[in-house]
């Protein structure tokens, strides 16, 4: 990590999964995306990650994914950690794509399970430890059963405490239970970030230190003012923001999280809706009612300056 972003420390605070922009013909817009990443380090995210399942990450060329992590790193290396997501269908790949985003620049990792094939314990831990002693960038390992079909259990986080850089979990199974659970089992020995957005509040409150969050990337100023509550143990007004948040964060856990997330950010003027197939953007009933969830948030969202101490 460079002197500057040593100032944000890994894996604290808020880190939105950007998005990836899009021109009208669905090539990389370069320009836009370092605008979108580079307003949300202004509004004061402690982090990001790239090329996550909100960016888009399996709709990209490898050469576009590599160009992708180059535009971020230009536009705000340095000022908060960059994670890049290594979502790939083998192994060989993701090893790949891991020593190249070091190559590149990126602060971290946050490794998924190969894609569509769904592997037994000892592949799983397998291909982690694998692409894990292919770089010497810190990872954070992302459980996320609903989406990949594959739960990484106690007994595999066993197995992979000796590998010294797997050293954090983004934790999307929707029962909160499991921030406890595996806390219980490994004391300190991972860093827990929430990463399903309507459970968030619960996970820090359980000890998470962070959260990997979807819904920041249209409202990244009450994002923050919660965090900050929570981090200085004001309950009361990080309830507060996350019950005027919630009908929002709940799009998060549903099947076209990605067409609503970005949607929201152009109702919100932070980028476009637009989407690669096999994607479409959200039409007819659905796109009217995330517009007016959106469009309520806005019109009621919290007045209180973000990182103010009550």
């Amino acid at each position: 990590m460079t002197q500057s972003s040593k100032s944000k420390s890994l894996w604290q605070g808020v880190y939105p999964a950007a998005t990836t922009q899009f021109a009208p013909d669905f090539s990389l817009d370069l320009p836009s995306c370092r605008r979108t990443v580079t307003a949300l380090v202004d509004d004061g995210v402690d982090g990001l990650v790239l090329l996550g399942t909100v960016g888009e990450n399996n709709s990209l060329r490898p050469e576009e994914k590599r160009t992708a992590l180059v535009a971020a790193v230009e536009a705000v290396g340095g000022r908060v950690p960059l994670v890049a997501g290594v979502s790939e269908l083998s192994t060989d790949r993701a090893v790949e794509f891991a020593r190249d985003a070091e190559k590149i620049g990126l602060n971290a990792l946050m490794l998924l399970p190969a894609m569509v094939y769904v592997p037994t314990p000892e592949e799983l831990y397998t291909h982690f430890k694998t692409v894990a002693e292919s770089t010497s960038l810190p990872i954070m390992l992302y459980n996320n059963p609903p989406a990949y079909r594959v739960s990484i259990e106690l007994q595999t986080l066993e197995q992979l405490a000796k590998i010294p850089n797997i050293v954090a979990v983004k934790e999307s199974a929707p029962d909160p239970r499991r921030i406890t659970d595996i806390i219980n089992a490994f004391g300190d020995r991972y860093t827990l970030l929430a990463g399903l957005d309507d459970v968030a509040l619960e996970a820090l409150m359980l000890g998470a230190s962070g959260w990997v969050s979807g819904l920041t990337s249209a409202f990244p100023r009450e994002s923050v003012a919660m965090m900050r509550a929570a981090q200085r143990g004001d309950w009361v007004e990080a309830r507060r923001i996350y019950r005027w948040f919630m009908p929002l964060l709940h799009l998060d856990a549903e099947h076209d999280l990605v067409q609503s997330i970005k949607l929201a950010e152009q109702v919100m003027g932070r980028g476009s809706e637009r989407v690669r197939m096999p994607r479409m953007v959200l039409s007819g009933a659905r796109r009217a009612e995330v517009i007016a969830m959106v469009e309520r948030c806005a019109k009621a969202r919290p007045t209180r300056q973000p990182g103010v101490a009550a």
